[in-house]
């Protein structure tokens, strides 16, 4: 049986020592583990601690004795990515984002790193990494070219999270990472419809959408609304009484043909936003051609939805697929000549449309959702710097003058100072 003991190092980190199995010269195999608390109530329970201490000594001992620990200076790049998946990636990271992680680890990342030792991985060898990124041969979907700096930047991201899990958990005392420059993108210019772009936009919308897809997109550009969001919309969230629509969950990927809901994207995610009335009208409309088929596909056994009770579906009660809505907009664009803008874009509309008819910034930010009003003013620098320019511009007409001849000197409003005296010099 494997020998324990507990040792303190410092206020709130523990070191345990495991001894198990007889080495050559009749010696004991030892490992070692820091354990750090960050606990503060746990830190003031001494009972309480000491048990705490106790359990993760025994599970200590049974990794130490199964030949499952494995010390930190002889992991793997490769082993420690296992671990980061299941003690952080998935337990902290939105299902869409963890696949996406994972997808450049599996791609780039793994393939350069995996096969060295964690504690062996200097800087210069992620700088090196981070160059041979922007060279040709560095896709992996048998494309021509070279990785965008847009994807460049997001393995530079999913790299340095992974090591920065390292630091946190004692497995390195400084992140590598931190040497290396973060590749540069270029801040892409905005997109959006103005208020007659978005008018146009809506009557075609009237005159040939199915109104699922109508009301899908209107909310996009009424309400500020993120795909996600719009399909993870259901009814007991909509508020006819009120005019409002509550934003509870998220969904943003589809795995195994079922749609991953989560919550959205932050706790300020989590809102309600007024509606105009004739949305609301027409929704309620919607609602009732919903019923007809609610009941007519769960008497033919076809309903999928269960009992969530989806507001945007193909007509089985099964969301959309995630990307669906972005690839209806675009054949809806292309068909009749409009402008290509993104889905997401319709959410910049919707705040570009209420800065220019003088919404307030703070309004604006709680209606779409950012957790800080800087997000918000940040977005929307342009437009909020053409409003200033129209708004000064109204004083116009205030000008005596408006046309005044080039060069002119207006010298009889000028003031004529005389000259210094010797005294005054």
């Amino acid at each position: 049986m494997a020998k324990g003991s507990i040792e303190k190092r410092s206020s709130n980190s523990w070191r345990l020592t495991v001894e198990a199995g007889n080495q050559i010269g009749g010696g004991r195999g030892r490992e070692r583990k820091t354990i750090v608390i960050e606990d503060k109530a746990l830190l003031r329970t001494t009972k309480k601690l000491q048990d705490y201490l106790d359990g993760e000594l025994s599970k200590f001992k049974i990794e130490v004795e199964a030949g499952e620990y494995i010390a930190p200076d002889k992991m793997l790049f490769s082993a420690f990515v296992e671990e980061w998946k299941e003690k952080y990636a998935k337990k902290k990271l939105a299902a869409l984002t963890y696949k996406t992680y994972v997808h450049h680890l599996d791609n780039h990342i793994l393939p350069t790193l995996g096969h060295m030792r964690v504690d062996q991985i200097q800087t210069m060898h992620l700088v090196t990494f981070a160059n041979d990124l922007r060279k040709e041969g560095a896709r992996k979907d048998r494309k021509n070219g070279v990785l965008s700096p847009g994807t460049i930047e997001y393995i530079y991201r999913v790299t340095k999270n992974v090591f920065s899990r390292a630091v946190d958990w004692r497995l390195l005392k400084e992140n590598p990472m931190n040497g290396v420059p973060k590749p540069k993108v270029e801040q892409q210019e905005m997109r959006y419809y103005d208020e007659e772009q978005a008018q146009l936009v809506i009557q075609k919308l009237y005159e040939s959408a199915p109104v699922v897809w109508r009301m899908f997109c209107l909310g996009a550009m009424l309400g500020g609304f993120r795909r996600g969001e719009l399909l993870g919309l259901e009814w007991p969230d909509v508020d006819f009484k009120e005019n409002t629509v509550a934003i509870k969950r998220s969904i943003s990927l589809t795995e195994n043909s079922q749609a991953v809901r989560k919550g959205p994207k932050n706790n300020t995610s989590k809102r309600i936003v007024s509606m105009p009335e004739w949305y609301m009208a027409e929704l309620k409309e919607y609602h009732k051609q919903w019923m007809v088929t609610f009941w007519k596909m769960s008497e033919l056994n076809k309903w999928l939805g269960g009992d969530r009770q989806v507001v945007f579906h193909a007509g089985f009660g099964k969301p959309f697929y995630h990307t669906q809505p972005s690839k209806w907009w675009t054949k809806f664009l292309i068909k009749h000549g409009f402008e290509h803008i993104r889905f997401h874009d319709l959410r910049h509309t919707s705040a570009t449309i209420l800065i220019e008819n003088d919404a307030d910034m703070k309004a604006i930010q709680k209606r779409l959702g950012h957790s800080k009003y800087q997000t918000t003013a940040d977005l929307y620098t342009h437009v909020t710097k053409k409003v200033s320019k129209e708004t000064a511009a109204k004083f116009d007409h205030l000008n005596p003058s408006p046309i005044r001849p080039q060069g002119h000197k207006e010298r009889d409003t000028e003031t004529i100072l005389p000259p210094f005296t010797d005294a005054q010099k």
